[in-house]
């Protein structure tokens, strides 16, 4: 798996304490994006899943994992089997994506669509500079929206969570 980095403790990537893995690549370049040394997919480091989900398990006081970057939705399967295993240790899941919840759902790959599946939210859609907001928890942009992605899937459109 490429990695841009890894943060224990973060307290801005969702609710509670969270382990927050950073893959590296993203397709999007959003102007003005906080993370912009994660856009090349040839940077970072090469970390096994294991090796990640070790950090991730380490700290008893973890409330949840979440996948951010870069563009986790780039590097699907490894996210997937990350996010399995955040879930097998009763730990909740966010991520973050450039595209859209509808985009992931109706035109996604495979792999894209169970790592959808496995989110238990989403925090969608390109940063927009013009959009640029430090008012609103959780995202980086008004135009960004945080879905409960379980309840969505159930609905077949997006709910959106009221923090």
């Amino acid at each position: 798996m490429k990695i841009f980095g890894l943060v224990q403790d973060s307290i801005v990537d969702g609710p509670g304490f969270r382990f927050s893995c950073f893959v590296q690549g993203c397709p999007h370049h959003c102007p003005g994006c906080h993370n912009p040394g994660s856009h090349d997919p040839a940077a970072g480091r090469d970390m096994s899943v294991e090796e990640i989900a070790k950090q991730l398990l380490s700290n008893p006081l973890t409330d949840g994992l979440t996948l951010s970057g870069g563009e986790p939705f780039a590097q699907p399967e490894d996210c997937l089997q990350l996010a399995k295993t955040a879930h097998a240790h009763h730990l909740n899941v966010w991520g973050y994506s450039g595209w859209t919840f509808e985009y992931l759902r109706d035109q996604g790959t495979d792999a894209q669509k169970a790592l959808l599946r496995e989110l238990d939210v989403l925090v969608d859609g390109p940063f927009v500079l013009a959009e640029r907001t430090l008012t609103l928890p959780w995202r980086g942009s008004r135009n960004q929206r945080v879905i409960d992605v379980p309840a969505s899937l159930a609905a077949g459109k997006p709910v959106i969570r009221p923090d």
